[in-house]
């Protein structure tokens, strides 16, 4: 918890390298305590665990270090009072992220059930490994989504108007360009990265490369609806966010799971990520275009 939150911290008081840095140090010290206690020491699962026990308490305490000194720069840690309206307002406000990781557990859930069903535990195989690879692929809209909105809050509440529309011109061109960059990667790579976890097997291996190329048109799509839910966040209208990843990451993509698989088979349960990020993606560019006044964007 410490380690997320310090990491809008690190942006707010113009240190996001610091952020970077802090992130670096837990990845390396997981890694390494995890050749350490497993390969080593052989403790197994129990290695696994404590390596990323280890890893994570370094990203919360190397923060809270840093903002005890009082030149740590504009922001540093001190005695405050508690307000109680503006943590009920930050917990409000916060409900799309919260409702984006209960959904992409129930989501999980579903996709399971359907593959167990259409592909038996070829398809368990296959989707791990589109997940693993997704979330390397999503992390560079979820980066940047997460690293321009306290620039985005601090414009909308200075009433920057013409630099928060400029902003919002420039995320549209940034995002755009890391979606075609990202789908044609995805397209090239398919083969390689699908080989490197489940090469083992032919049968797996063409499946899962085949999944791959489906599943990676959601890449064109996919930034826009991340955007658009921190965005909102960003000008504290957590309602709207909170949608957008409700549509998103839930409702688009349980509909998608059950029905496409029922009309294409199992190549269904791959498109049904294309077309829910898809519909996603306009009802976000609907959303930003509806509440263009009230924020004067």
């Amino acid at each position: 918890m410490l380690q997320f939150e310090f990491q809008s911290f690190f942006i707010t008081a113009e240190r996001p390298q610091m952020g970077l840095i802090v992130t670096v140090i837990c990845g390396l010290a997981n890694m390494i305590l995890d050749a350490l206690f497993m390969a080593v020491f052989s403790w197994g699962l129990v290695g696994a665990a404590a390596a990323t026990a280890v890893s994570q308490m370094l990203g919360g305490f190397i923060p809270v270090l840093y903002f005890c000194r009082t030149d740590a720069g504009v922001l540093w840690l001190t005695k405050t009072e508690v307000d109680g309206k503006a943590l009920l307002k930050a917990c409000t406000n916060g409900s799309s992220e919260l409702m984006s990781n209960i959904s992409m557990s129930i989501v999980s859930i579903l996709y399971n059930f359907q593959l167990m069903q259409y592909a038996g535990e070829n398809g368990i195989a296959a989707y791990g490994v589109l997940m693993y690879v997704n979330m390397i692929f999503l992390a560079i809209f979820i980066g940047y989504s997460t690293g321009v909105a306290p620039v985005v809050g601090y414009h909308y509440g200075a009433e920057n108007h013409s630099e928060l529309k400029g902003l919002l011109k420039k995320s549209y061109v940034v995002t755009g360009i890391f979606a075609v960059a990202m789908f044609v990667l995805a397209e090239l790579l398919a083969g390689l990265l699908s080989g490197i976890f489940v090469g083992y097997d032919r049968e797996l291996l063409e499946m899962t490369e085949r999944a791959f190329m489906i599943y990676s048109v959601s890449f064109l799509f996919s930034g826009i609806a991340i955007y658009g839910s921190s965005f909102f966040t960003a000008l504290n209208d957590g309602l709207t966010s909170a949608l957008i990843s409700f549509l998103r990451s839930l409702l688009f993509q349980v509909a998608a799971v059950i029905i496409l698989p029922l009309i294409f088979g199992i190549d269904g349960i791959w498109f049904s990520v294309v077309a829910a990020e898809l519909v996603a993606a306009v009802m976000t560019v609907l959303f930003i275009a509806a509440k263009k006044k009230k924020y004067h964007y």
